[in-house]
C-alpha cells in the first residue's frame, strides 16, 4: 500500500511539473507583431492544417467587424470591432467565450468598401493594462478586467486627421511608455509636417511632442504605417516610417538621431505613394519598406544625420517592395509577402534572391508569422498558406477559412488565433 500510495504521489509530481514547465514555456503574444514586434513565435508543435472541423479548437461569432490583429496575455485575448457604430474593446477568454466589452469611442469610416474600417489599429498589454487606439484618433487604457483607467481623442489634443483612411498606425508599448506617429496631411503640394508623440501609458498624459518635417507632398503626406522600436547591442531608439522617409528617434525627448529619404524616389516621384507596410528592425539591420513599385532600403542601424546618400549606411536593396505586409527575418534569411502573395526569400547579409514564388493569388493585408519551422501568410480571401522556412520554396498546406480576413495571426500557448472579419478562431492540435 505505501509503495503504491508513493507511486501515486510521483506520478502527480510529475503530472504537476509537466503542467508548470508548459504554463512558463507558454509565450504570450502582447503587441501586433509578437513578443519581440517581429512576427516570430518560439513555439513549438503547432499545426500546419486545419478546417471547419479539424485543429479547431472554438470558433466565436463576433458581435461587429474588424482588421486588426488581436493580442494575448495568459488566458486573454483583446481584440476592437465596430459594432454598429461603436468603436469597441473586446476581452474574450482562451476558452473561447467573452468576457467584457467597452466602448471606445464612436464614429466609423469604413474603407473602399471592403478593406476595413476604423478597427484597424491593434491593441497592446502588458498582463495587468490593455490599450488601444482606432483609426479616428480615439485611444484608452483599460485594466486586464475591463475597468477603463483614462481615455483621449488625439485629433482634439493635437489637430484634426486629414488622411482619406483613417490614422491606422498601432503605437509602441515600451517601458511604460505609448510611442505614436501621427503622419497626416492634406492633399497638397506643400511640404510635410507630422508629429512624433510620448504618452505615459499609466495616464496618457504627453512626456514630449517632437515635429517631424519632410518634404513628402500630395498624398505621400500620409501614412499607414506603425512604428517599430530598435533594441539590440544596447542601441535603442524609436523609427517612424512616412511621408518619403523613415527616421530613429530619441526615446527621452524624441529628437531625430537619423533619417534616410529618397524612399519615394525624386527621380521618378510618385505622388500616390502612401507607407502602409512598417520597418522590420532586426540585430544590425533595419528593413524599409516603401510602396507599391518602390524598393526596399535595408539600412545600418547607428546612422548619424541624413543617410540617404551615405553609401555606409546602406546595407543593400531590393527592387520590389511588399507595399502592404511587413517583412520578416528568420534564421538569416528576409521573407517579403507581397501584396499579391508572392513570396521572395532573399537573404539576410546581401540581399541575394533564393526564390520568388506564387502562394495564394489574393490580396495579402497581413504580415507574415513564423513559428516552428513554418511562414503563415494570410490572405484576404481567409487562405492561410503554410511555406515551409528555408532557401528552398515548400508550400506545406493551404487552409481555407472561408471568411475574410485583414489581421496578422497571433500565437501564444499553442494556439493559432485568427481573428476573421466576423469571427475570432482558435487553431490548435
Amino acid at each position: 500500500m505505501q509503495l503504491r500510495q508513493a507511486g501515486v504521489q510521483c506520478l502527480c509530481v510529475v503530472a504537476l511539473a509537466t503542467v508548470l514547465c508548459s504554463v512558463a514555456e507558454a509565450e504570450n503574444w502582447p503587441n501586433w507583431r509578437g513578443p519581440k514586434n517581429d512576427g516570430i513565435s518560439a513555439e513549438t508543435g503547432l499545426p500546419t492544417t486545419w478546417d471547419s472541423e479539424k485543429n479547431v479548437a472554438w470558433k466565436l461569432k463576433l458581435p461587429g467587424s474588424g482588421g486588426a490583429t488581436p493580442v494575448v496575455w495568459g488566458d486573454r485575448v483583446f481584440l476592437t470591432a465596430v459594432v454598429g457604430d461603436e468603436l469597441t474593446l473586446i476581452c474574450v477568454g482562451t476558452d473561447g467565450k467573452t468576457q467584457w466589452s467597452q466602448v471606445v469611442s464612436k464614429g466609423n469610416k469604413d474603407v473602399r468598401g471592403d478593406e476595413g474600417n476604423s478597427a484597424a489599429n491593434s491593441p497592446s498589454t502588458d498582463g495587468k493594462h490593455v490599450w488601444t487606439m482606432f483609426a479616428n484618433g480615439a485611444v484608452a487604457c483599460f485594466t486586464v478586467d475591463g475597468k477603463k483607467v483614462w481615455s483621449l481623442d488625439l485629433p482634439d489634443r493635437y489637430g484634426a486627421f486629414k488622411i482619406a483612411f483613417g490614422l491606422t498606425s498601432t503605437p509602441v508599448l515600451d517601458d511604460g511608455r505609448l510611442y505614436l506617429q501621427l503622419i497626416h496631411g492634406e492633399q497638397n503640394d506643400k511640404p510635410s509636417e507630422g508629429l512624433v508623440v510620448c504618452l505615459d501609458a499609466a495616464t496618457g498624459n504627453q512626456l514630449w511632442m517632437q515635429k517631424r518635417h519632410t518634404d513628402g507632398v500630395f498624398e505621400n503626406k500620409s501614412s499607414y504605417a506603425s512604428p517599430m522600436m530598435y533594441d539590440h547591442g544596447g542601441l535603442k531608439y524609436f523609427v517612424t516610417h512616412g511621408a518619403d522617409y523613415v527616421i530613429a528617434h530619441d526615446l527621452l525627448d524624441g529628437h531625430e538621431i537619423w533619417r534616410c529619404g529618397n524612399l519615394n524616389v525624386k527621380a521618378n516621384y510618385d505622388k500616390t505613394l502612401r507607407f502602409v507596410a512598417s520597418p522590420l528592425c532586426a540585430d544590425g539591420m533595419i528593413v524599409v519598406p516603401t510602396a507599391k513599385r518602390g524598393p526596399v532600403r535595408v539600412l545600418r542601424p547607428d546612422g548619424k544625420g541624413d543617410i540617404t546618400n551615405s553609401i555606409e549606411a546602406h546595407l543593400w536593396s531590393h527592387a520590389r517592395t511588399p507595399d502592404v505586409p511587413s517583412p520578416l527575418i528568420h534564421d538569416g534569411l528576409v521573407y517579403l509577402c507581397m501584396a499579391d502573395g508572392n513570396l521572395a526569400c532573399l537573404d539576410q547579409k546581401t540581399g541575394e534572391e533564393y526564390y520568388f514564388e506564387r502562394t495564394q493569388r489574393q490580396r495579402h493585408r497581413a504580415s507574415p508569422v513564423y513559428a516552428d519551422g513554418h511562414l503563415y501568410l494570410t490572405a484576404r480571401d481567409g487562405v492561410i498558406s503554410v511555406v515551409k522556412a528555408g532557401k528552398t520554396f515548400e508550400m506545406v498546406a493551404q487552409n481555407e477559412l472561408g471568411e475574410a480576413i485583414a489581421a496578422s495571426p497571433a500565437i501564444s500557448n499553442g494556439t493559432i488565433y485568427l481573428r476573421t472579419f466576423d469571427s475570432l478562431w482558435a487553431v490548435r492540435k
